[in-house]
């Protein structure tokens, strides 16, 4: 796998130089600076390009190799007149990255909310911080912050009443806080979405179901599809964080039968996956080795992380890397044999661009300033942890090869 870890720009408070001595080899950013639905220019592309390789004559070097993300207007994802121009700059977006060398493109179809959590700083059993999602505290924020209409209809009885005591009890500060975390804005924004402001941005969704959402998502690759595969760029969507519908958002790319329909809306290898466990684990009924193993050639960029669901089962916390819920050392073999599969055909890019999705905060970056989810120290224990796993896993695979061999000359030599 090509290993590489996610940068936000020149504001990240982790360095380029923190991502060398990581491990990595490859940077995954994105123009955040440009708004969302613009064209990326081709000099735009180059002056993030010159700042990730501006010490490569002097250091182990660094290439741009992922984009992510390259955001989706939500006038396209709401299926508005206006979205043909939208659509059109995404297609110029992505001519003018081909043209620059960056050939794998990360995004999503996930409406208003990105991701979602409702606790950016829980405390782990080691003391380091990991991202939570609690049901009941987004209820909580649902049913008694935003008081959103009709919302009642979303949660269990005994959720929406435990959710309206524990408000009672709320301090002015403690519905701030969680407030601010829920309607936090992108990875890499400094800028959250006003709660005064929010219910209007739902209320434009509120004739678009999982139907039409799906179909608006089949639309847009059905047209940047011939695009991507034309200048060679490989698209790659990712999945629902969490994988679940919210604030009666429908949510389209949540399960395997989600992937598998929106690879057949248009089936070429430029429509492809980012194969991301922590948002696909939070779900039982998603089997992560087995995905890799129906849908692996259509993978051109992988997620790691793992999600540990807790007694209420929408209930979630991030774990270590190699923990939870997610069989990592399966996920790992599955996408080691595709790299393999790739190699020997020819057919694909036998070295998957893979990042530590997330990391704990933890040791000295407890007392720094980081984006959620994104501290250096977490990731690079992440990354270590992933390289031994993928090391291990092709020896084996390596010994499972020699063994027959070994077995046939020895059998031969005793004639």
């Amino acid at each position: 796998m090509l290993h590489t870890m996610r940068w936000f720009g020149p504001q990240d408070p982790v360095s380029l130089f923190t991502l060398r001595q990581a491990g990595c080899t490859g940077v995954v950013t994105a123009l955040h600076q440009v708004p969302v639905g613009a064209v990326w220019s081709i000099e735009a592309i180059q002056e993030r390009q010159r700042l990730v390789e501006q010490d490569n004559i002097q250091y182990s070097p660094l290439k741009w190799a992922v984009v992510e993300s390259l955001p989706v207007h939500e006038d396209i994802k709401k299926g508005r007149v206006t979205r043909a121009e939208y659509i059109r700059n995404y297609q110029q977006s992505l001519r003018n990255l081909a043209a620059c060398g960056i050939h794998t493109v990360c995004y999503n179809f996930m409406p208003v909310l990105d991701w979602s959590r409702t606790n950016l700083t829980y405390e782990m059993p080691d003391g380091s911080r990991a991202l939570r999602f609690v049901w009941q505290d987004f209820a909580l924020f649902d049913l008694c912050i935003l008081r959103r209409p009709g919302a009642e209809a979303d949660y269990e009885v005994e959720v929406a009443a435990a959710a309206r005591a524990q408000f009672e009890n709320m301090s002015a500060a403690e519905v701030t806080a969680l407030t601010n975390v829920v309607l936090l804005g992108l990875p890499g924004s400094e800028e959250a979405f006003e709660l005064a402001g929010f219910q209007a941005l739902l209320d434009e969704y509120a004739s678009i179901n999982a139907a039409t959402l799906r179909e608006n998502l089949y639309y847009f690759l059905r047209e940047v599809g011939p695009v991507a595969e034309e200048v060679g760029v490989n698209l790659c969507i990712h999945p629902d964080d969490p994988p679940f519908p919210l604030l009666g958002l429908p949510r389209v790319v949540s399960t395997e039968a989600d992937l598998l329909g929106l690879l057949q809306a248009y089936d070429s290898p430029a429509n492809g996956l980012t194969f991301c466990t922590g948002s696909l684990g939070v779900r039982p009924d998603n089997d992560l080795p087995g995905i890799v193993r129906r849908l692996g050639n259509r993978i051109h960029f992988v997620h790691l992380r793992a999600t540990k669901r807790e007694e209420n089962p929408r209930n979630f916390h991030e774990a270590d890397h190699l923990t939870g819920d997610v069989d990592m050392y399966a996920v790992v073999r599955e996408l080691v044999i595709e790299e393999q599969r790739r190699a020997a055909t020819g057919q694909g890019n036998p070295a998957l661009p893979m990042r530590p999705d997330h990391g704990h905060q933890m040791l000295d970056d407890l007392e720094k300033r980081t984006y959620p989810g994104y501290s250096a120290i977490g990731r690079l224990r992440g990354l270590a942890e992933l390289r031994g796993l993928e090391l291990g896993i092709r020896r084996s695979l390596e010994a499972d090869l020699q063994e027959p061999l070994a077995t046939s000359i020895h059998a031969a030599r005793s004639l």
